[in-house]
């Protein structure tokens, strides 16, 4: 992978930073940073595979029979959706349609996926649809599924419902977060977990020297983002200078997404051992504080709304709510984006391939109706040309059509497969389902002003860069192949 060296000239497109919504950077005031898995990345499988063990403790201390499951990071994938009221897995598309779906772990053929959901649009407002927002998510649903699988083997004890499988899982991965454990072994043993970026530091002290505000605003206490900020960060900056000096302010257990729609007690962190003490009034410039809330932020600041752009990677904690109650401007972090962006790439040639056998297959299909609508003309004695062809001729060409059509529903067929293979073997790619864009497609564009895969990307387009989003096509726009007029000098 290409990173940035410093020069001018456009970043590799998987590092590429994505904008649905124009964002102009020298506008922005203060730039306001989540902590985990937005500065700080893990490796996602060695994490979510300890919660996971963690919670399979746990679930084993209950009688529940899962001494032989082991995490399987390709089984589910972010943005999936649980169905809680039917033990189901769902991948949906933009408008709500489920387009995938397992139960537990066994994918759910046509017919019954029809069958259960044909009637049901997708509401995440619905108690009963839990979307897997983060990378945090991963262990969370895998062990829902497996424990699904268990249920109706009749492995668990009579009468347990889906609802209550999910509430068990969700309890004790809560426990295992809440008792500190995990984050104890990744204090104790950071280079197990922790992915390095030697760039995040210096897209954040170019913002710095640029003006901008600096904000860390986490649900993480402070011992755990103190001993991971200085892991990740410190090392990458200049001597003297600690992560500390980047931000004007610091707010840990911060309790998003209340934090950014009610108001909540403030209390300044004094010393490094997090010994607290109320505080009322304006935050002071390079103080540390934990809980609070958004306004709070906003008037320490003397700024609001549309100056403040606020990076995370939890789409609905992060970037939903922040946009939709306080308007301020959002960026999200998509770590997969980077496996996505060159998955995608290396499929273009099979989907070159699909888009010439569907626009084929399009025109013939096209040539079959034409022909039976004027074999029903003749037939009921209305409309019929000179040069309509007779019957016969008509049901012949019919005949060979529908032969032509068998013959490109072979040769579509392995790379429809295969295309729904890409980057994930079970749900395909994050950002699509078939030809459509996924739900979670969906969120990113109605919440994320722009989005990326690491915030050192910023460091490519400076913080004076101006994101222009693309002109939306619609189905009925030109082709792209005409050329465009000569712009002139």
């Amino acid at each position: 992978m290409t990173s940035f060296d410093g020069l001018p000239g456009q970043p590799a497109r998987e590092r590429g930073i994505f904008c649905n919504r124009t964002l102009n950077m020298r506008s922005i005031k203060a730039i306001g940073y989540d902590m985990d898995y937005t500065l700080i990345h893990y490796h996602t499988t060695e994490w979510e595979r300890r919660a996971y063990e963690h919670l399979k403790t746990r679930l084993a201390a209950r009688g529940f029979p899962v001494e032989d499951l082991a995490f399987n990071p390709e089984l589910v994938i972010r943005g999936l959706i649980i169905d809680v009221e039917l033990g189901n897995l769902l991948k949906v598309n933009r408008f709500g349609y489920v387009k995938r779906a397992t139960h537990g772990t066994a994918p759910l053929d046509f017919e019954t996926q029809r069958n259960t959901y044909s009637r049901t649009i997708i509401d995440l407002s619905e108690p009963r649809f839990v979307f897997l927002n983060t990378l945090f998510s991963l262990s969370e649903a895998c062990m829902y599924a497996q424990l699904v699988d268990l249920l109706e083997a009749g492995m668990l004890p009579a009468g347990t419902g889906y609802e209550e499988l999910y509430r068990r899982v969700k309890s004790g991965l809560d426990e295992a977060h809440m008792e500190g454990h995990l984050k104890a072994e990744i204090i104790a043993d950071p280079d197990r977990f922790v992915v390095l970026d030697p760039e995040a530091p210096l897209a954040l002290l170019d913002q710095q020297k640029a003006g901008k505000k600096l904000l860390l605003i986490t649900n993480s206490e402070w011992s755990y983002t103190d001993a991971m900020m200085t892991y990740a960060f410190d090392r990458f900056l200049p001597d003297g200078m600690s992560w500390r000096h980047l931000f004007d302010l610091v707010i840990v257990q911060a309790r998003k997404p209340e934090f950014f729609m009610q108001k909540s007690p403030l209390f300044e962190v004094v010393n490094e051992e997090g010994l607290l003490r109320p505080w009322i009034g304006a935050m002071r410039e390079g103080g540390r504080y934990l809980g609070g809330d958004a306004s709070q932020v906003e008037r320490s600041l003397g700024i609001s709304g549309d100056e403040i752009l606020y990076v995370g990677d939890h789409i609905w904690g992060d970037v939903r709510v922040s946009k939709s109650v306080l308007r301020w401007r959002t960026a999200l972090i998509l770590r997969e984006l980077e496996d996505e962006i060159t998955a995608s790439y290396a499929a273009r040639l099979d989907e070159a391939r699909i888009t010439a056998l569907m626009e084929e297959k399009e025109k013939l299909e096209l040539a079959s109706c034409q022909l039976r609508l004027m074999a029903q003309r003749q037939k009921n004695g209305y409309g019929v040309t000179k040069d309509a062809p007779t019957d016969g001729e008509a049901y012949t060409r019919l005949a060979e059509i529908k032969q032509k059509l068998t013959e490109l529903d072979e040769r579509i067929g392995p790379l429809a497969k295969a295309a729904g293979e890409v980057s994930n073997p079970n749900w395909g790619l994050l950002m699509r389902t078939g030809n459509d864009k996924s739900h979670l497609a969906r969120q990113i564009e109605r919440s994320a002003d722009i989005y990326t895969s690491r915030v050192s990307n910023f460091m490519a387009h400076t913080p004076y860069f101006y994101f222009r989003s693309r002109r939306g096509t619609l189905p009925h726009d030109p082709s792209s192949e005409v050329p465009s007029p000569d712009p002139g000098p």
